[in-house]
């Protein structure tokens, strides 16, 4: 019996390429070289996989919670346009600011090698730690959360706000797992070209979404009928 594919059902079709875009959206969310990434590659390259793992489930975790705390009280807004118009153009700023910030500063990253004896858990302490404590990273998920939460409301719905949410969050998770295996693996020949490269790589992919939501927001601003 012929089954169909994806490309047979356009709706099937569009529905994995959306679920791709946020997953690819939680890996760029992830990639930037920044204070918990700089502590990823540190501990991995000093200790190995789960010491790295440990540092990145410890931010998932607070970022699950800054997610939670948006997702609780901003949902019940997202109809209003002034609200999507603020997310949209709020997170725009913060993903073109962050993307600038992740390919300007891509060559300043540096390691320090000296080895050390830590505990798994403790890893996981720095990193929960190093995110909860940010001052930037609740207005980071209030814009970029914010403004996605705002645009899956307004075109698909409350009910798939879940699902798009768990894309990201897996988005997340796989760069942990990458980063943790790269460390651990392939350290011996972790250069620091590879690092800068990836650093202005996802710099430019954090312009190219900060732009489409930016793009978002000016249109719903001056073109809302």
């Amino acid at each position: 019996m012929y089954k169909l594919s994806p490309l047979d059902n356009p709706s099937e079709w569009s529905d994995h390429v959306i679920y791709l875009s946020y997953i690819v959206l939680g890996l760029t969310l992830a990639a930037p070289i920044g204070p918990v990434n700089a502590a990823r590659l540190d501990k991995g390259l000093k200790n190995g996989f789960w010491h790295s793992w440990a540092v990145g489930a410890g931010s998932m975790i607070a970022d699950g919670i800054f997610m939670l705390t948006v997702y609780m009280g901003i949902v019940h807004f997202l109809d209003n346009p002034l609200i999507q118009i603020f997310l949209w153009l709020f997170g725009g700023f913060i993903l073109i600011y962050s993307g600038i910030e992740s390919i300007v500063t891509a060559n300043k990253f540096t390691f320090d090698y000296q080895r050390k004896n830590e505990s798994i858990f403790r890893c996981f302490l720095i990193g929960f730690v190093m995110s909860i404590s940010s001052p930037l990273s609740i207005l980071f998920w209030l814009g970029i959360y914010g403004s996605v939460l705002a645009k899956t409301a307004t075109s698909f719905g409350t009910t798939d706000l879940l699902l798009y949410s768990s894309m990201i969050f897996l988005g997340l998770a796989l760069w942990d797992i990458f980063v943790a295996g790269l460390t651990s693996l392939f350290r011996k020949w972790l250069s620091l070209k590879y690092i800068i490269l990836t650093s202005i790589l996802s710099g430019v992919s954090l312009l190219g979404f900060g732009l489409y939501f930016a793009f978002q927001g000016i249109k719903v601003l001056f073109f809302q009928e």
